[in-house]
């Protein structure tokens, strides 16, 4: 079909593609779905050329070690395109939720090592660094909050309000933390409502990953950011691996990398909310 992406893989999968139907994608990639001579279909991304696709994939693979939730099958990952099983979507049925709160914990009970990833990754278009460390706090303040508080600063957002809140949290990040030390364990590092799917059976599948070991409050933080999960999720997910006493104090602070980051990535309609979000520890 004359483009070098079909070429590259119509000569790995030996195949011919046949057709290509636009899908709606991201703000980053252009997502399509391709079939091929040989009655087979893939989900396609593209648009983007640099690291992302490959560490994209990198991510999906190590969500599928937990066995836990299905996870798309990564069929080729390149500097110019990520290839997919491609999943048809279905409906949510009852029970989905609940289900689906059950198996994410789960997936939070494949732990590793230390805080962090094999390599450095992304959270959206923003580089996301995942050198490894011994303790949470450390990791969490240095390669998450530090990381970006300095990258708001870089684009200029870092104005009064914004330093002396950033400032109370430097203070008391040990404080605000103390008690909830658990095991790394494998998070997803960016689920909200657009970023997980339903199969054709009604299962949770889940897409577009930021994965690092680390502290699961912070998984699940990010899910009430948007909304998009219901009291039947948490429930579900409490019932199956309990979150430690002061997880609900402890939410604002797991929010705040999120929305530091959408205020670098999308500007001073997030700053407030980023200060409010600190101020709550004062």
């Amino acid at each position: 079909m004359g483009n070098k992406i079909f070429a590259k893989i119509e000569d790995t999968l030996q195949c011919t593609i046949t057709q290509q139907s636009m899908v709606g994608g991201g703000c980053i990639a252009q997502t399509s779905i391709i079939s091929t001579n040989q009655h087979k279909s893939y989900f396609l991304k593209q648009g983007f050329s640099g690291t992302m696709f490959q560490k994209e994939a990198n991510g999906l693979r190590e969500l599928s070690k937990a066995g836990a939730i299905r996870i798309p099958e990564v069929i080729l990952a390149d500097q110019d395109f990520l290839l997919l099983e491609h999943i048809e979507t279905g409906i949510k049925q009852g029970g989905f939720f609940t289900n689906f709160g059950c198996s994410f914990a789960r997936m939070h009970q494949f732990t590793g090592d230390v805080f962090g990833f094999y390599e450095d990754n992304f959270i959206g278009s923003t580089p996301q660094v995942n050198t490894a460390m011994g303790r949470w706090t450390d990791f969490y303040f240095s390669n998450r909050l530090l990381f970006q508080y300095k990258l708001a600063e870089k684009n200029g957002y870092g104005d009064s309000s914004l330093k002396n809140a950033f400032a109370v949290i430097e203070k008391n990040i040990d404080k605000i933390l103390d008690g909830s030390d658990e095991p790394a364990c494998l998070l997803h590092g960016d689920l909200w409502g657009g970023n997980y799917m339903v199969d054709k059976e009604g299962e949770p599948v889940l897409i577009d990953p930021a994965v690092y070991y680390g502290h699961r409050e912070a998984d699940l933080a990010m899910t009430k950011l948007f909304g998009g999960f219901n009291n039947e999720f948490y429930k579900s997910y409490q019932q199956t691996y309990p979150l430690k006493d002061g997880y609900e104090y402890r939410e604002n602070i797991y929010l705040l990398y999120h929305v530091l980051n959408h205020l670098n990535l999308f500007g001073l309609s997030y700053k407030q909310q980023a200060v409010q979000l600190m101020n709550y520890y004062k």
